[in-house]
């Protein structure tokens, strides 16, 4: 597949004009690197993946700096936080608009070093993986909303041609033994694939807390901890409860939806866009598609809404309401 041009293409370029830093996260795999070098051609491109850049941005940060004056994308830039502190100095002294563009997958540190050291000084973007209007300029969505559901809508099964339970599972792989693996707050990582799993079955569903502690075999508090480290690495996100009276017949848990339904099928023991889904499945997987494009498009047009769910008390009606106040 050629290049597919995103959404978030007129965003980062107008933002570019107008901030001095860009930052761009987003779950592994959406493409982040492939959209920044294609849209930045007359930026200079480094991976601090590398070991010899790496290496050196740690040890010596200002002569690091010094060989990339400006226009520059530092890759997997949470790989030096060094450099962070640095860069809000050059940023301040020299006032130039779309200086540096910071690129990483493992978000909760790449924001982490963002907030504390270039506050007000940076543009946030999320790529997450491919929407609808991507994918039908590519000519790529699929017919059958059961196919797209299991498929998934990561550029990598369609670039390479991939079958989509291979790459799932290297994903997931990847995932926990590069990024979760570093993290203090998981120390047994058989628990937590297990934990992720268990979200998948409560996808469309709410969040019962004690529920899953339970059943994971974890407290409450890492219940939370770990919901955090998922929503952090753009796999999960919570839909709210709308909080308005409504004669007090308000319920006031969350709703877990996965971003990409490829994933979730996957975890849900799908292994084939062409597998029959369970009729006891089928509902949530669509209903997580759907607010999971809802969500992409948000992030991709940069329309900065905010999204809820209502329901009465005794489930006779459900409503997904955009923040205008009308019902979907």
């Amino acid at each position: 597949m050629p290049f597919v041009p995103r959404t978030l293409s007129k965003a980062l370029k107008e933002q570019a004009e107008k901030y001095p830093v860009l930052a761009l996260t987003g779950p592994r795999q959406s493409g982040k690197t492939t959209l920044l070098r294609e849209m930045f051609q007359d930026y200079t491109y480094v991976s601090l993946e590398n070991l010899n850049d790496r290496l050196f941005a740690k040890e010596d940060p200002v002569g690091f700096l010094n060989e990339y004056p400006e226009k520059v994308i530092f890759d997997e830039a949470q790989q030096a936080p060094q450099l962070f502190s640095y860069i809000q100095g050059r940023v301040d002294e020299r006032r130039l608009m779309g200086q540096y563009i910071l690129s990483g997958s493992q978000n909760f540190h790449l924001l982490q070093h963002i907030t504390q050291s270039l506050a007000g000084r940076v543009a946030l973007f999320r790529l997450l993986p491919f929407d609808f209007s991507e994918m039908q300029a590519a000519q790529s969505l699929a017919d059958s909303w059961t196919f797209a559901a299991q498929q998934g809508f990561y550029p990598a099964i369609f670039d390479r041609g991939s079958d989509p339970a291979f790459f799932y599972y290297n994903y997931i792989q990847t995932y926990i033994e590069r990024d979760v693996s570093q993290l203090e707050k998981v120390k047994d990582l058989r628990v937590f694939r297990n934990f992720l799993s268990l979200c998948a079955g409560r996808a469309g569903q709410l969040l019962n807390y004690s529920k899953l502690a339970n059943e994971s075999g974890i407290s409450i508090y890492l219940v939370k901890e770990w919901l955090s480290i998922l929503e952090s690495s753009y796999l999960i996100f919570q839909l709210p409860p709308y909080f308005k009276n409504f004669n007090k017949r308000i319920v006031k848990t969350p709703k877990l939806y996965f971003y990409d339904t490829g994933l979730l099928a996957f975890l849900l023991g799908s292994r084939s866009p062409n597998q029959e889904i369970d009729p006891a499945l089928s509902g949530s997987l669509f209903e997580n598609m759907v607010i999971a494009e809802l969500h992409k498009q948000n992030h991709h047009r940069l329309t900065l809404k905010e999204f809820f769910f209502w329901r009465d008390s005794i489930w006779k009606r459900m409503r997904f309401i955009i923040p205008c106040g009308q019902f979907i």
